[in-house]
């Protein structure tokens, strides 16, 4: 039985073989890893489909490979108990090839506005959630879709759950052709060439690893398409640094480390409780503001592979000692490499902390479709004027960057004021937050 690159998850549609896990002869069992895969987003490990003995390998370290591309080759092998996911290439199920229910409306009477829907959507870099699954079209749909240079799992269906017709298809390619055209989605051809650095010196070239492609073509697309603006302030966390002094050991004991990150969460957390606008998404396509009723907050981690934002959920459900621990985890499994795609999913707002880097301020990009970051940058001790004479004061700089169709200047400050007064004041959290 041959082995294909099942689909792993969202946007895991390809990755490069970091190791593989079995040699020819190897005596498997389904649901072992086989290979590691470095996908855009995180290193995932490749369960096998079936048990058996591996006869022939296919890939290679180094090399790119994607869904439904073969891996091994297995003398009699037998497939789980439960299947594995199905590549992407694989047939739908007999059921999702029923023909539409007689109340549906035939491909040719999708709305005006539906495509002015995808039109949006495209221009807005936005596309629907992968499923696990094949996507719900008929295989003639599919070869269409191929012949197109289409990515299937990109086109909205218009039919009943989602089910995608021929002329759902043309639409998109019609929008993405106009999106090109308006500019909205330029491509490689708009990248102006380099000039010939070797004329002037010895040069080297380096392939970019997929986690530095993802993270290029994310902040590209974000800045392109988001408004920025950066609002800067300072706070006053002298008695925060006494009470990390006094609290940091018993934070160690739990397994964590009282950092200035981890309390950020905390103040973060209380502070979109107060102003939820900051944890909600712009959706241009149906002129919407999305409000998350969830606490998700990322956090970026600097790894050598580049740079990853896990996750912390129900961040306000959770303490100061809770949030040092489960940081300290997540970062940790960042720099290994061992975070999975769902880790770094779902966040409703990003913190990045430079501190440990140095530096007095700097304007983060905005984690699109978040519509806010906050960046901490190094305390240091300042002369504070209190009215009657200077005192030195740990000053913390702060940087809020927000998207500006969403987030006003004057809200912006307000947020990053209760921040601030949330690092000098800890009684705010439980009396505001």
């Amino acid at each position: 039985m041959d082995i294909k690159l099942p689909r792993l998850g969202e946007g895991a549609d390809s990755g490069v073989v970091v190791g593989i896990l079995v040699k020819e002869g190897d005596q498997i069992q389904a649901e072992q890893p086989i290979l590691e895969l470095e996908t855009e987003k995180a290193t995932v490990e490749v369960p096998s489909s079936v048990a058996g003995r591996v006869t022939a390998i296919h890939v290679k370290e180094g090399e790119k490979i994607k869904v439904g591309q073969l891996i091994l080759t297995v003398e009699g092998g037998a497939p789980p108990a439960k299947a594995a996911p199905q590549a992407a290439t694989a047939p739908p199920p007999a059921k999702m090839e029923a023909a539409p229910a007689p109340s549906a409306p035939p491909p040719s009477t999708i709305r005006d506005q539906d495509h002015e829907g995808i039109e949006a959507e495209v221009a807005a870099g936005a596309a629907p959630p992968v499923a696990g699954v094949p996507a719900p079209a008929a295989p003639s749909v599919r070869r269409l879709a191929r012949e197109l240079g289409v990515d299937i799992h990109t086109v909205r269906g218009s039919g009943p759950r989602g089910r995608i017709s021929i002329e759902d298809v043309k639409a998109h390619v019609k929008a993405v052709m106009k999106a090109v055209a308006a500019g909205a989605a330029p491509g490689p051809a708009a990248v102006p060439p380099l000039p010939d650095f070797s004329k002037w010196g010895a040069v080297e070239r380096q392939r970019m690893t997929s986690i530095r492609r993802a993270t290029a073509r994310h902040l590209s697309h974000a800045w392109h398409t988001v408004p920025h603006v950066t609002q800067h302030d300072k706070a006053d966390v002298s008695s925060i640094a006494e009470l990390q002094k006094k609290l940091g050991k018993k934070v160690e004991q739990a397994g964590g480390k009282l950092t200035m990150t981890a309390i950020a969460l905390k103040v973060v957390a209380s502070a979109l409780k107060v102003y939820p606008q900051f944890a909600a998404s712009v959706d241009l396509a149906r002129e919407e503001i999305i409000y998350k009723k969830y606490c998700h907050i990322g956090v970026a981690v600097d790894t050598d592979r580049g740079l990853l934002v896990p996750v912390i959920r129900d961040a306000d459900h959770k303490n100061i000692l809770e949030l040092s621990v489960e940081l300290g985890q997540k970062a940790e499994k960042a720099r290994a490499g061992k975070l999975t795609l769902e880790e770094m999913q779902g966040g409703v707002f990003t913190i990045t902390n430079l501190g440990g880097i140095g530096g007095t301020h700097f304007s983060p990009i905005v984690n699109a479709p978040e519509v806010a970051i906050l960046g901490l940058s190094r305390s240091r001790m300042e002369p504070v004027w209190t009215g009657e004479k200077f005192e030195p004061r740990n000053m913390l700089p702060l940087s809020l960057s927000y998207d500006h169709r969403l987030i006003d200047g004057a809200d912006a400050a307000r947020f990053l004021r209760w921040v601030v007064e949330a690092f000098e004041q800890p009684f705010l959290l439980s009396f505001e937050g």
